[in-house]
């Protein structure tokens, strides 16, 4: 697809109109939905879609820079530009709205994302919904006028200060006919998964991109070797095994790079893993690792791609 629109909607988030280059028909998506795209960097990374997917003539995301990125949001912010080409893989929804009389939708930060989509839909077919938007600041909200011109919308600035983050009980203390709707900061979750855990089980739905911590404060460097070739890569403390083998040029495959997918999976021909994905069973674990996130416990591995 081809970048045919750049927006700066903050100082560290950037909206992208990606329009396919050949010009072919797009699948269409629900509200809640991504897509997984290749950074100009080489990382896979999962951005929802945030657009009208009935009959989509283009994909709209918003990208926010992280701070600690490991290549992929910095790889969007620094190297697309209008006219760029990325590959991009068709949507997929593993957050998506149930038919339910109403709903509320919680978002912070970057996780207005698919909240967005959903709320627009929502507003266009006339359903009701409540909508809490948590940021740091007004300067650091993207799409503040449309969210605060929705019905029932509340738009909350913390100013980085945990004493002044937004109160929920009054929304979660009564269990209602509602189904929740929750994406943001890993804090953000686990306040509302602990706030509501007197609900019915399958009215609380979460979208969670990044699974896991790839890299972790503790972690250190170690070395792997491919059976195949007898090449050895050291993976570097604050780099994934994949990332390493990318950097090497070695031809990997790969999709959500947060272990949650199972594409990367491969053949472990030795060593002791610490295992961090959330595909494997118990009993493939003796002979098989997720590349995208989990490490060497100790010493060394060697696998099979």
């Amino acid at each position: 697809m081809t970048v045919a629109e750049r927006k700066q909607l903050t100082p560290e988030i950037v909206e992208f109109t990606l329009k396919p280059t050949s010009g072919d028909e797009l699948p269409p998506f629900t509200p809640g939905a991504h897509i997984t795209v290749e950074t100009p960097g080489g990382a896979m990374r999962r951005y929802s879609l945030m657009n009208d997917g009935t009959a989509p003539e283009e994909y709209v995301i918003a990208v926010k820079r992280e701070p600690h990125s490991r290549g992929g949001s910095v790889s969007m912010h620094d190297d697309l530009s209008e006219g760029s080409t990325l590959n991009v893989e068709v949507p997929e929804n593993d957050f998506e709205l149930v038919d339910t009389p109403k709903y509320i939708l919680i978002a912070g930060g970057i996780g207005i994302t698919p909240i967005l989509g959903m709320a627009r839909h929502l507003n266009s077919v006339g359903k009701p919904f409540q909508l809490v938007y948590c940021t740091r600041s007004a300067e650091e909200t993207a799409y503040l006028d449309e969210v605060s011109s929705f019905k029932n919308a509340v738009v909350h600035h913390d100013n980085g200060d945990i004493d002044e983050a937004y109160d929920f009980w009054d929304m979660m203390e009564k269990p209602g006919t509602e189904h929740i709707y929750c994406c943001g900061p890993a804090g953000l979750m686990e306040e509302i998964k602990a706030l509501t855990g007197h609900w019915s089980e399958g009215r609380v739905h979460f979208e969670e991109f990044n699974a896991v911590d790839v890299v972790r404060d503790d972690d250190v460097s170690f070395n792997v070797t491919l059976k195949s070739s007898g090449q050895t890569i050291k993976v570097p403390e604050d780099r994934s095994i994949l990332e390493a083998l990318r950097d090497a040029g070695v031809a990997t495959v790969s999709s959500c790079e947060s272990g949650t997918c199972g594409t990367c999976k491969c053949v472990l021909v030795e060593g002791e893993v610490d295992h961090r994905d959330h595909v494997l069973m118990d009993e493939e674990k003796a002979g098989h690792i997720m590349i995208c996130v989990s490490r060497a416990k100790s010493g060394d591995l060697t696998i099979d791609l």
